[in-house]
């Protein structure tokens, strides 16, 4: 039975470097705002250990108007784990974390290949698709709570 418990940003490297930073520098794992006091990170273990991450930052993008925006960064589940439900628990534990400190929008920049599974959790993209450097295309998407 998996299960959601906070880490620290460090714990985050285990997952992020395979999934979203594969064959980069480790430092390539450090996003900015990682350590601030709003930001928290959430990992999904089972037997295995760590399987997948999410961050949360307390962040507003110019698109939106709410005052209290946060921003999801770094999902990732391990490749073999993924299809079974990891990643949903992991943003259902972001949306419900930042349900609780009051925030009225979540947003983030998707990566193309994962905008199905993240509209299939309610979220809509906004604006047009753009490229960050090396990583690929990405899309803003976003969802009032």
């Amino acid at each position: 039975m998996p299960v959601i418990k906070q880490i620290t940003s460090q714990q985050t490297f285990v997952v992020r470097q395979p999934v979203l930073r594969p064959g980069k520098a480790l430092d390539t794992c450090i996003f900015d705002g990682d350590d601030l006091p709003a930001t928290i990170h959430f990992g999904v273990f089972e037997e295995e250990g760590l399987l997948g991450v999410i961050s949360v930052f307390k962040a507003s993008h110019d698109f939106f108007t709410e005052a209290d925006q946060y921003q999801i960064r770094g999902m990732a589940v391990l490749e073999n784990q993924q299809k079974k439900g990891l990643g949903d628990l992991l943003v259902q534990a972001a949306e419900q974390y930042i349900s609780q400190q009051n925030g009225k929008k979540i947003w983030f920049n998707a990566r193309e290949i994962a905008v199905g599974f993240y509209k299939k959790m309610g979220y809509a993209v906004t604006g047009e698709p753009f490229t960050i450097g090396d990583i690929g295309i990405h899309y803003v998407m976003h969802k009032t709570l």
